[in-house]
């Protein structure tokens, strides 16, 4: 069986939308692509390159694939293992890509399936509204969130399109010069309730 792991970039209000540039993802009027960049420091980028050259396979909701595949076939300099890896889109309309390694599922059955077959795990980037699915249906094994210090009141957010009751536990956790914290989680079963200072 293979982990489904999640890596979101995010604000403290959750949005998800266009961090790495203004072009990223314009939809809604989004103003504010490329808030990540001004917190980019020797220790997020230590963190990143060190993701980049995990051996994975990739799961992506169609909008993230469209944006990923005009920009990263062409900067594998950048992020081999893009190129390398297997790239599978959750899309019902699109059903063949140029991009080498990319394959098309259409159903929450054939993510089961891909989670419970063999290969290397799989990272999910971008793509707010597959996060939601996976969440709903406690398929994701891993958190890596990089939460930065800003609000934008506005764009995607990660946790927009539903959740379930679900505990985790922290593997991980430092915070970088700029203040961007990565908090690494892994799931950990069943909410636990009870009364403060009993």
């Amino acid at each position: 069986m293979r982990k489904i792991i999640v890596l979101s970039m995010i604000t403290l209000d959750g949005v998800m939308q266009a961090p790495g540039g203004p072009q990223e993802d314009t939809s809604g009027a989004f103003n504010y692509g490329g808030w990540c960049a001004p917190y980019g420091d020797k220790v997020e980028g230590e963190v990143v390159q060190k993701e980049l050259k995990q051996p994975a396979d990739y799961l992506l909701g169609r909008k993230t694939f469209e944006i990923w595949a005009s920009y990263w076939p062409e900067h594998a300099d950048i992020w081999p293992g893009i190129n390398t890896g297997t790239k599978y889109v959750m899309s019902k309309t699109m059903k063949k890509s140029d991009w080498k390694n990319t394959l098309f599922i259409e159903t929450l059955e054939d993510i089961k399936n891909l989670k419970n077959s063999e290969g290397a795990d799989i990272q999910v980037w971008g793509s707010s509204e597959l996060i939601g699915l996976l969440l709903t249906n406690d398929l994701v094994d891993e958190l890596r969130l990089k939460i930065y210090p800003l609000t934008l009141g506005e764009g995607k957010k990660w946790l927009d399109n539903g959740t379930i009751p679900a505990a985790f536990t922290l593997t991980d956790s430092l915070a970088t010069p700029s203040g961007v914290i990565i908090a690494n989680y892994r799931r950990a079963g069943e909410i636990k309730t009870g009364t403060i200072g009993s």
